[in-house]
């Protein structure tokens, strides 16, 4: 029988004080080592559940367990997006470059109009959730995304190129209730490479 996969908890791909001062050490280690760690765990229990259930021919509420597990597995991939999209201010440019710099002077008429739109869009979710980066692939368009939780008001099928989260636990240690200087700083931190990586593969 094939051993089935299970999620697992990436490594950081820099050291736990490298995206000072814009996000603390204490901050990122509560938010990967804890928050993180919790939707990976909580995923795989309701991938374990399903396999007991299979094994066993029993029922379950599918609608309730199916919804749990779009929640718990969109958080540990959104989570997995965003550590990537870091790095340190010292690495990190100012702005994009080359093709993804193209793109988004056509669709938005200048980087400062996409930074700003994108900015308004992570200020604004309603409660806990995330502004995204997204490419649109029928369209060829990039488009921005606000995604309440981890798992509503997502575009099926369009390439996540940046996220941001903006969950109270991915900044109220550094910045508690004022979550537009969190964005506001975040832009300082923004590995524009590996975004534009994922704008590569999104093409091709």
């Amino acid at each position: 029988m094939v051993q089935k996969k299970f999620y697992s908890l990436p490594e950081l791909p820099y050291a736990y004080n490298a995206l000072e001062p814009q996000i603390s050490e204490a901050q990122l280690r509560l938010h990967h080592d804890k928050h993180h760690a919790a939707y990976v765990n909580g995923a795989n229990a309701i991938l374990e559940r399903l396999d007991k259930a299979r094994e066993a021919g029993a029922d379950l509420d599918m609608k309730a367990t199916l919804k749990e597990l779009s929640f718990q597995a969109g958080g540990h991939l959104l989570h997995s997006l965003f550590w990537r999209n870091l790095a340190p201010a010292a690495k990190a440019a100012e702005e994009p470059k080359g093709a993804l710099a193209d793109a988004l002077k056509e669709e938005f008429g200048s980087f400062a109009r996409f930074k700003k739109e994108f900015s308004a869009a992570a200020a604004t979710a309603e409660g806990s959730g995330w502004a995204a980066l997204a490419w649109c692939g029928m369209t060829n368009r990039p488009v921005i995304m606000q995604i309440e939780k981890h798992n509503v008001n997502v575009y099926p099928m369009f390439r996540i190129l940046m996220v941001l989260d903006v969950w109270e636990h991915a900044y109220y240690l550094d910045y508690k209730n004022e979550r537009p200087k969190f964005v506001e700083a975040f832009w300082k931190i923004v590995d524009w490479d590996e975004v534009s990586r994922r704008l590569e593969a999104a093409i091709k």
